[in-house]
């Protein structure tokens, strides 16, 4: 299980590098600088001569590239699932990932095949988060802490189970983000990035005094910062509070502050820097990190509803059947 975690990670990261490239093809308006698929002007993808990746194709190629390693990465996931792991949710799960990656996949093409409708651009970027946060969660799955139970006591495990405001606000937390990396992808997909140009006014006012659809899509994002912010606050704020002695939840309580941080600090600079491609990269990658951080902490607050629970002193879970 040590190795098949471990790969899991290894998945979750060429995600998150997977995503980033696809908001540098975004940022840099290359979505259509390769203008075929599945093939790369008549080359089969993998064919491609390096000497032609320049400019906006290798923002696109690239992605594609990288978009093809973590499709074959995640059939390896579900093999090694399929022939390793006992419970037979998390081997479900891994099929689901595998059908998110190629769903994905095409929609990426129809992206291209159709110059970029924004309904399937915007879908095909949420789609991407959703796959994102299924592998990590089976990073989370396969980890010691999780078959551990992360060492709870009884007690311990009770009071958690008790919490009623956290897991609430755990579960608030992630489908907030959600929302919020939606309407994010919407402004991107139909050019709202700068409908709104300065910070942190709108149009020198706290309410922008015109309104037009890119102007309502730029707004509704900065509301749901606000928003997303002072749930991450309360959450991690919660969680200090009141089971500071729990690291598998104070570590990413702490981390969810940091990256909140950073990501508002990001989205400022965003508009700020008239969308600087590498500001307007990281700002759609920290996104990502800040849903999958979220995504854990849920998960860990969670850890008893899950079936691989086995009463405490009960043999390993990794050993008992789902």
């Amino acid at each position: 299980m040590y190795w098949l975690h471990r790969y899991n990670r290894l998945v979750a990261a060429a995600t998150l590098v997977l995503i980033t490239a696809g908001g540098l093809v975004t940022s840099t308006g290359s979505g259509l600088a390769v203008p075929d698929w599945p093939n790369t002007y008549g080359y089969f993808m993998f064919a491609f001569p390096w000497s032609g990746m320049v400019g906006g194709i290798l923002y696109e190629h690239g992605h594609r590239l990288i978009a093809s390693v973590v499709g074959m990465l995640t059939i390896g996931l579900v093999a090694w699932l399929a022939a390793s792991e006992p419970r037979r949710w998390v081997r479900r799960l891994g099929w689901i990932a595998l059908a998110a990656v190629v769903v994905q996949g095409l929609l990426g093409g129809i992206t291209v095949l159709y110059f970029l409708p924004p309904p399937v651009s915007i879908s095909h970027a949420g789609l991407a988060q959703v796959f994102f946060a299924l592998v990590v969660s089976l990073a989370i799955f396969t980890s010691a802490g999780w078959l551990a139970r992360y060492y709870r006591t009884s007690d311990g495990e009770r009071r958690i189970a008790a919490d009623g405001i956290l897991r609430a606000l755990v579960i608030a937390l992630p489908a907030a983000i959600y929302v919020q990396i939606l309407i994010g992808a919407a402004m991107r997909h139909t050019g709202a990035g700068l409908a709104i140009p300065d910070f942190p006014l709108a149009f020198g006012r706290l309410i922008p005094p015109v309104w037009d659809a890119g102007i309502a899509i730029h707004f509704a994002h900065r509301v749901g910062a606000v928003i997303v912010t002072l749930v991450v606050l309360a959450t991690a704020g919660h969680v200090l509070a009141h089971h500071g002695g729990r690291r598998e939840l104070v570590r990413p309580a702490w981390l969810l502050i940091a990256v909140v941080v950073a990501q508002v600090t990001l989205g400022a600079l965003t508009v700020l820097s008239a969308r600087d491609v590498t500001i307007n990269t990281a700002h759609v990658a920290t996104g990502a990190v800040l849903f999958a951080t979220a995504i854990v902490l849920g998960l860990r607050t969670h850890r008893d509803r899950f079936r691989d629970i086995a009463p405490v002193g009960a043999p390993a879970p990794e050993r008992a059947q789902a």
